[in-house]
This record gives structure tokens, sequence and C-alpha cells, in this order.
């Protein structure tokens, strides 16, 4: 049974390059760029050339397989907390438990449709009620307007639109947009890499997305890399990030000349459970981290020591960490696990940063870098904010779409 069903999953969804078939029924775009597209995505237009600077949100979360609640709080995990961003890049590990009839079966869409569902009532809700206070003079008591309806099935306020969304196994990445960057937004495409069972399977791996806004191409990377927290197992999530890097390839245009791999492009953010771990015993690194010594944790990090070795990610970079370890929790618990009972040593798990976001280029500034405290699962959320350097709007008239939400 299991080998026809690893045959099956294989051959079924691989293409050349060992890059799995692009699934377009599964995007959220209507007008993703195919190989054969012979049309262009911008209407004719009188141009108006500007360079813009646009706020970026990126949230990663692996959620242990933890099917969300109707009544999940999802302000931490969303940054909705603090002044909206303009590009919202959520990415999430284990969105199903990774067992074998997830990892060879079909696709199970479920559980990422209603993590979309909540993403889009919590941010239209919450630029609704911005755009509410920004609109009242002070000391004027707000007043409540109807919400502006789009033309959708749901019938949701479309401030926020998902651009395009894509899961492999369990990892899933979900870009949303404000609705009137839409029409700048052009080739949005995916590629994903399986690295997991038989080094091909998507239990492991990489969903990668690309898409241009004005002339500035903008790539993310999903990744969930191999776990394990024996010495040497770095050497793995080296091979599995070396092998996104090199296998990850996005569809060409007829109409311009498009990057196809990742670092080709302007804008690269890769987020995600990357797993590497802190090179100390477990009892002097539950120490320092009770003490809330995280330089000399952070000196002991394992994709650190891997980077200054020129083993992984050369010339990415990462802002500097000042949040506590976001692996392994107790579930619903700010406890790490194994600190309050004896655990079999097989199943021990130090604290570590495994959960991280990194980026590389130019035309990126990161101004902020924190943990949320969401106790869905068993690791906490990471989330960066950035500034993106964007050149080459086509707009119809100065002002037309400016950013000014930038604080």
């Amino acid at each position: 049974m299991w080998p026809s069903m690893v045959a099956g999953k294989i051959l079924g969804e691989r293409v050349d390059n060992n890059i799995y078939a692009m699934n377009s029924g599964e995007l959220s775009a209507t007008f993703v760029e195919s190989e054969n597209s012979n049309q262009a995505s911008f209407s004719p237009r009188k141009p108006y050339i500007v360079q813009e600077t646009f706020k970026l949100f990126v949230s990663s979360w692996n959620i242990g397989g933890i099917t969300p609640p109707d009544n999940s709080s999802l302000e931490d995990f969303l940054g909705t907390q603090n002044s909206m961003a303009d590009i919202y890049v959520f990415g999430f590990q284990e969105i199903v438990p990774l067992n074998a009839g997830n990892i060879l079966g079909s696709e199970n869409s479920k559980i990422s449709s209603k993590w979309n569902t909540l993403i889009e009532e919590v941010l239209n809700k919450r630029m609704a009620i911005e755009g509410r206070l920004q609109n009242t003079d002070i000391g004027e008591t707000p007043k409540v307007h109807p919400l502006k309806m789009h033309n959708s099935t749901n019938s949701i306020a479309s401030d926020f639109q998902c651009l395009i969304s894509k899961q492999m196994v369990g990892i899933y990445i979900t870009i949303w947009v404000r609705t009137a960057l839409h029409g700048y937004i052009s080739y949005p495409s995916v590629s994903s890499v399986g690295c997991g069972l038989l080094g091909c399977l998507g239990n492991k791996g990489a969903v990668s997305v690309r898409f241009c806004l004005g002339q500035t191409s903008f790539c993310f990377v999903c990744s969930h890399l191999a776990s394990g927290g024996k010495e040497g197992d770095e050497k793995q999530r080296n091979a599995d990030a070396a092998r996104i890097l090199s296998q990850t390839q996005f569809p060409s245009s007829p109409l311009r000349k498009l990057p196809r791999n990742i670092l080709d492009h302007d804008r690269v953010v890769w987020l995600g459970d990357l797993n590497y771990r802190i090179n100390l015993p477990e009892a002097a690194t539950r120490s320092l981290v009770q003490n809330e010594n995280w330089s000399i944790l952070l000196q002991n990090d394992q994709l650190k020591a891997e980077q200054a070795k020129g083993h992984v990610f050369e010339g990415w970079q990462e802002e500097e960490i000042e949040f506590a370890p976001t692996y392994k929790y107790y579930q619903n618990s700010d406890d790490y696990y194994g600190c309050n009972q004896k655990i079999n040593e097989k199943k021990r798990r130090a604290p570590a940063w495994c959960d991280r976001i990194i980026w590389y280029g130019k035309g990126l500034k990161q101004i902020q870098y924190d943990r949320g405290e969401s106790r869905l699962s068993d690791h906490r959320p990471v989330q960066a904010i950035f500034t993106a350097e964007v050149d080459g709007l086509n707009l119809k008239e100065p002002g037309s779409f400016l950013s000014n939400h930038l604080t």
C-alpha cells in the first residue's frame, strides 16, 4: 500500500528539475502568470513613474497541526495591534498533522481555508476601525458607518484581499495586499520543493511565492527544514536550504524578463521553522534561558554558526534577536517543554530559536523583529516589519496611491 501511494504522490505531482507542479486551482489570484500567458497585467494608461516605500509585515508560525478554534484571536499573530501594513505575508508550518495520510494523500485544504477566513476577517475589521478613527476629529464621538462591500461570494469589506496562497502538505503561505495595490501587481506565481520523506515529499521543504509590484520583484520563501537536535543534524538543514535555493524555479514570460530563481529577485524574504538549535548542553541552555542571557545563547546558535562558516545562507541578513527562544513549549502554557517533569531522553527538546525570518538583497529595511505570545501550539510565532522600496509604479496621476502608514 505504502509503495503505491508514494509512487503516485511523486509521479503525479513532480515535473522537471524535481519541482512540484503548481496547482493553479489552489491559487487565490485570478490572474496567475503561467509560461503560456500572452497577456500583460497592466491596462494601457498614461504612465507616471514613481518610486515609493511600502510597509511589509511578515509572520511565521509552526502551529503543530492544531485546528484554529472558532474564537481564535489572531491580532497577536497578524500584528494588527500596530498600524496597518501595505502587504502581509503569513507562513505556516504543520498546518495539518504530519501523518502518512496527509503526506501521501491529496491536499487537505479545509484547515488552510479556515485560517484564510480568519485572516480576512481580522485584517478588514482592523482596517475599518483604523479608517474610522483617522476620520474622527479630536473630541468627536466616532460614528459607525456601514462597511463598504465588494463583489465577492463572502461579502466582506475589501480593504485587504488575498493575492495568492499555496499549500504543500503542512507548509502554507498566504499573501494579502491592500485592494488599491492589486492593479499594480503582476506575474504572481508559486514554486514548491519537497525535501521530506524519500528526499522529495512535502512534509519538509518550501513553498515560494513570486510577484512584481511595479518594476520591483518580490520573492517570499516559506520553509520547514529538517528536524533533529543531535549533533550533525544541522547538516541536513543546510542541505534542505541548498536544495530549495537550487530547485525553486518560477515561470518565465514572453512579455518581460522575469527572475526565475530565488536570489535573482530584487527583494527576498525567507521565513519559517528553520529548526536550527543551540550548540550547548541542555542543562546549560535551560539555565541561560531562565536568566534571559540571550547573548551567550546566540553565540552558540546553529544558524549563526553555520552562516559564519559559509555553510548556509551566505549573504543573508537577520535583525538582532532580542526575544526568548520560540521552541519548545507545553501547549497552552508559558513553560518550556521538559522544565517541570522528567521527560524520556529521546523526547527531550531544549529551547531554541527554530523560527526565523531572514532576508536578502537591497531595498529592504527591517524596523521590527519579535515574537508573538499565542499559546496555541508548542512554537511561538515570529514576526518582522520591513520597509520596501518599489520602483517603476505606473500611476494614473500623482498621489493616486501613496503609502502613508509608516510609523
